[in-house]
């Protein structure tokens, strides 16, 4: 019998603000208080890094777990008024800094087994054998990392109903068969409907594989990796299971991303007030050394440097824009080679260009109140967070028509109406140069038009990205419908 309030624990390897290195962690830490508002009891089980137990109050120890891949320390927290219960061992304890990566920037080796063993302990919790007297209803969980939750239930006799969320199907936790074997795992997993995966074991196959529902961050991801071009050698069984996967859009955190309450910029504004987004495009140009000019138009990047991102296309079109009145200001870090290629650009356009390697939070969200279009030529996108930051503060996305970008971003030949950013098809240089050039000679227009009493196109697509609604609670909402089509609330 399912509890009158719906039980759910999230089972996840990444929760702002403790612990991120992209997209999960905002989900993580925003999707659980929205759905505790809906009435939901939320739990969330986490690893507890190094720099998690080193960063907040002492944690309640709950007890030992013995595993088949050893022991781990149960202990209890909270964030946002949610119980957070870490899972503690010394592979994730004596790690600071990356979750996944070592100082070298490479996966730490035993990341299998690290995993592996988290997975088992939120089995346990799942299953109510940690002496909590707390079982859900569902066990939701995210990416490659607690991809083995969902098949090992699936092993249980009575077990609650999983949901696994695909934040980004590239990451897929492939092992060779010898170390799936060496981590003793269920040999009844690795089968070719199972976790066997072109003669490997794949985690994240798991989830697919087993969870009694999928679901992506975006509805047009959802579709896309159906396909061969975005599938990542997993379309055939993603096809097959069709009937179970949907794409959610993720929400944002509408309080830190306010342009209205902003205690990092210069001048806050809100709808009613566009026209001190001026105030803070002269102060993003004064804070990174840019030319103070009103009339450049000024290209944003808050970007982790990979070429999925589309880094390679921004270096090559920015280029060719030698003559035309504009700024990049680029934040971000990754990729040794991008990064390279950025900083030449820079030599080459000293006044123009200004790059910060590495994360400023305060600079982040100059960058989105300063710019006149933030750039987001992604090759794939499952959903993407910095369009819908950009929205909120008048910042027009220039982006690529796919996965969450494409459910989010409306160009002016789709509708002239409703647009509130401009869209390449493809991720290519020529097209991005060509809409680039676009959105410049249009900003050009408006800055014209900035004494007369008619609006301009520009300033109508500005009005239009800031009546967005991307809150969790429409998100949490989606959530709730999607937990509600596997288990019944008696």
């Amino acid at each position: 019998m399912i509890s009158q309030q719906l039980k759910i624990l999230f089972a996840c390897s990444e929760l702002t603000p403790w612990i991120k290195t992209g997209g999960l962690a905002d989900v993580c830490g925003s999707l659980p208080a929205a759905l505790k508002e809906a009435g939901k009891d939320v739990r969330i089980v986490l690893p507890g890094y190094h720099s998690v137990v080193q960063n907040i109050p002492a944690p309640e120890f709950i007890g030992l777990i013995e595993l088949p891949l050893g022991t781990v320390t149960l202990c209890r927290s909270e964030l946002q008024g949610i119980e957070v219960l870490l899972v503690s061992h010394e592979s994730f304890t004596n790690r600071p800094g990356n979750p996944y990566m070592s100082d070298a920037d490479r996966p730490w080796a035993d990341n299998p087994r690290r995993f592996a063993l988290f997975s088992q302990a939120a089995v346990e919790i799942a299953k109510d054998r940690t002496g909590l007297d707390w079982q859900p209803d569902i066990v939701h969980c995210h990416d490659w990392q607690t991809g083995l939750v969902p098949a090992l239930l699936t092993l249980e006799t009575t077990r609650p109903a999983t949901v696994f969320t695909i934040h980004n199907l590239a990451y897929q936790g492939n092992i060779t068969m010898a170390m799936y074997h060496e981590l003793n795992l269920p040999e009844e997993l690795i089968i070719q409907d199972g976790l066997e995966f072109w003669g490997q074991a794949s985690f994240i196959k798991g989830g697919i594989g087993y969870a009694d529902r999928i679901n992506t961050v975006s509805q047009t991801y959802a579709k896309e990796i159906t396909s061969k071009a975005f599938g990542c050698g997993m379309e055939g069984l993603l096809q097959h299971r069709g009937d179970k996967l949907s794409g959610i859009l993720n929400g944002v955190d509408t309080q830190t991303w306010n342009p209205a309450t902003d205690k990092h910029i210069a001048k806050t504004y809100s709808l009613n007030s566009i026209a001190d987004k001026a105030i803070n495009k002269e102060d993003l140009q004064k804070s990174i050394n840019l030319t103070v000019d009103p009339e450049a138009i000024v290209f944003g990047l808050i970007s982790r440097l990979a070429v999925q991102k589309g880094i390679d296309l921004i270096v090559d079109a920015i280029d060719k824009l030698e003559g035309q009145n504009f700024q990049l200001a680029v934040l971000g870090s990754g990729d040794s080679e991008l990064q390279a290629k950025l900083l030449a650009l820079k030599k080459k356009h000293p006044t123009r260009v200004a790059i910060e390697i590495g994360f400023n939070e305060t600079l982040s969200h100059k960058i989105e109140a300063g710019a006149d279009v933030f750039l987001m030529p992604s090759r794939y996108e499952p959903c993407g967070l910095n369009q819908m930051y950009s929205h909120r503060y008048g910042t027009l996305p220039l982006v690529t028509r796919v996965g969450g970008l494409a459910d989010t971003v409306i160009g002016l030949k789709d509708n002239p109406d409703t647009a509130n950013g401009f869209v390449i098809d493809s991720a290519n240089p020529v097209s991005l140069y060509q809409k680039l050039t676009e959105a410049t000679e249009l900003f050009q227009s408006h800055v014209k038009s900035l004494n007369t009493t008619d609006p301009s196109t520009w300033r109508k697509m500005q009005q239009n990205a800031m009546q967005a609604n991307y809150s969790w609670q429409e998100s949490a909402l989606r959530y709730c419908d999607l937990y509600a089509e596997i288990v019944s609330v008696s």
